[in-house]
């Protein structure tokens, strides 16, 4: 009779007891150490202060005032109009992210690092400049098509980037395997790449449904109506609040679905590379008769998302004079730009690290908790983020009104999450069986996360906190809302001018807000291992 293989041995009785899990497996362990919770916690705290102001608001009426709010036929049509554009733009983002990813990272791509550059370039691009480029261009895309459009060519590289992490993290023997056996590129791709990339595929995703679902700029300047503009309507219709307030607690849970459909699809396996000897890149595939469709593909969605926008700039630029040229004004607000966007990012990563530590390591209530907490604000509109934080400041931290800390603080709450997904794919990666060794040695649960976890998982906190920086940058309606008085953002300025039609006048801070994060955009695209 033949002997069971250990490798294909399943469950508890597959290793001797209080035998270490395999490396890369992630275990269930039991509670997170307090150096970690404590802190997780105050991230939680951050991200869910926007639902107290939420709570506080939607009731204020009453909980029946509040239920037909939610149950008003209107609110069911946004409800179908967010959901389908977030559905379209999803499909349409994973499989170009993914697309994209496996032929710049697993195939012998002519041009590989270069094309790997410019398929991150859109995140520079706000969201509000490609559908005004789109716009000024093709008026007809106006509605659904526009949006939908604008929305997916900023968006994708929020698939492309995790998928191309892990498939430069992951190890490529089991392809050169498949590969060996006589299975092409586009059949070793199917069938055993795509299970391999499915977790960070699922997390990008999120991350897309999650931006789409709380974007204001493109779907105002498609005129467009989703949640998001309704609940900015509704805002600067009356001074009551309750409305808005209740419309924003369906996006609330909305976010809350969206987290938890991801985390059943994640699944429980890790992915940190196990076995012995070194790492090693994987030899590309050959494209054979799918190199020139390949290159076709890769300049197609290159053209659409970044040399259109660009040549829309550069013909406003054009047209524009000497009149809408003031190089100190510009100069200035580049600079402040820069700083609060710096402020904000490094906020985020620090709040990030110990949820995505646990969330990578942990199970539990209290892990799932702290994870799904983080993902509360992301949902939020940026306006009703700002005005929870300017009813916080003003009822209990009045210094805070109106000064830069608050604006920093709205940061951290709408894009924890993009930190977060960041840390958690990077500590996957990281083998638990050398935390475990440190652990062995006496070292406290602190120090092993400052000296083994954070050192091997700081190439993807660092890309996530690049990331962070980027949409810092162009994040809108908080700005506009919680800006110090006299301060001026690249967003803020672009957004004045595009309101009064001054497009040549908007023109050079929509070119610098996006040579200013194409930077970290490059450098993201150019990174590898």
């Amino acid at each position: 009779m033949r002997t069971k293989d250990p490798v294909e041995r399943t469950g508890p009785a597959a290793r001797p007891p209080g035998s270490p899990a395999p490396a890369g497996r992630l275990r269930a362990q039991g509670r997170p150490p307090a150096a970690l919770v404590v802190p997780a916690a105050v991230a939680a705290a951050f991200a869910l202060l926007p639902l107290g102001y939420l709570a506080v608001r939607s009731m204020e009426r009453g909980p029946g005032f509040a239920r037909d709010v939610v149950a008003n036929e209107r609110t069911a049509l946004l409800l179908g109009r967010s959901l389908g554009l977030a559905a379209v733009v999803v499909a349409v983002c994973l499989v170009l992210g993914v697309s994209l990813a496996w032929l710049t990272v697993r195939t012998a791509l002519p041009g590989a690092r270069a094309w790997s550059v410019l398929v991150t370039l859109p995140l520079a691009v706000p969201s509000y400049v490609a559908a005004f480029a789109w716009l000024s261009a093709f008026p007809a895309l106006a509605g659904f098509t526009g949006s939908a459009l604008a929305l997916t060519l900023v968006s994708f590289p929020y698939v492309y980037l995790p998928v191309t992490a892990a498939l430069r993290g992951s190890d490529p023997a089991q392809e050169e395997v498949a590969r060996s056996l006589g299975l092409g590129p586009l059949r070793t791709f199917v069938r055993v790449t795509l299970p391999q990339v499915r977790p960070a595929a699922a997390g990008g995703a999120v991350l897309v449904a999650l931006y789409v679902l709380s974007d204001f700029g493109a779907v105002s300047l498609m005129r467009y109506d989703t949640f998001t503009r309704g609940i900015y309507t509704s805002y600067r219709a009356s001074f009551d609040r309750t409305p808005a307030a209740a419309l924003s607690v369906v996006l609330v849970l909305m976010t809350v679905a969206l987290v938890a459909l991801e985390a059943r699809t994640r699944g429980r396996a890790g992915h940190a590379r196990t076995g012995t000897g070194t790492a090693r890149r994987a030899v590309p595939a050959p494209l054979g008769p799918l190199r020139v469709p390949a290159l076709l593909w890769c300049g197609a969605v290159t053209t659409i998302a970044v040399v259109i926008p660009l040549g829309t700039l550069g013909y406003w630029l054009a047209v524009g004079n000497s009149a809408t040229w003031n190089p100190a004004g510009l100069l200035d607000t580049a600079g402040t730009t820069l700083g609060v966007a710096a402020a904000g990012a490094a906020l985020t990563t620090l709040l990030a690290l110990p949820v995505g530590v646990i969330a990578a390591r942990h199970r539990g209530r209290t892990a799932h908790l702290l994870e799904q907490s983080a993902y509360a604000g992301h949902a939020l509109p940026g306006i009703t983020v700002a005005l929870a934080l300017v009813f916080f400041a003003v009822r209990y931290a009045e210094p805070l009104y109106q000064r830069l800390p608050l604006l920093v603080c709205a940061y951290a709450v709408l894009f924890l999450p993009v930190s977060v997904a960041a840390t958690r794919a990077a500590v996957l990666q990281a083998p638990p069986v050398l935390e475990d060794v440190a652990r062995s040695l006496g070292r406290s649960p602190l120090r092993v996360l400052r000296e083994v976890t954070v050192p091997l998982a700081a190439p993807g906190v660092a890309a996530g906190a690049a990331l962070t920086f980027v949409v810092c940058m162009k994040e809108l309606p908080a700005t506009l809302l919680l800006r110090p008085t006299g301060m001026d953002t690249l967003a803020t300025r672009l957004w004045t001018e595009t309101g009064t039609g001054s497009f040549a006048a908007a023109a050079p801070y929509a070119a610098s807000l996006i040579l200013l994060a194409a930077v970290p955009s490059y450098l993201l695209g150019r990174h590898r291992p």
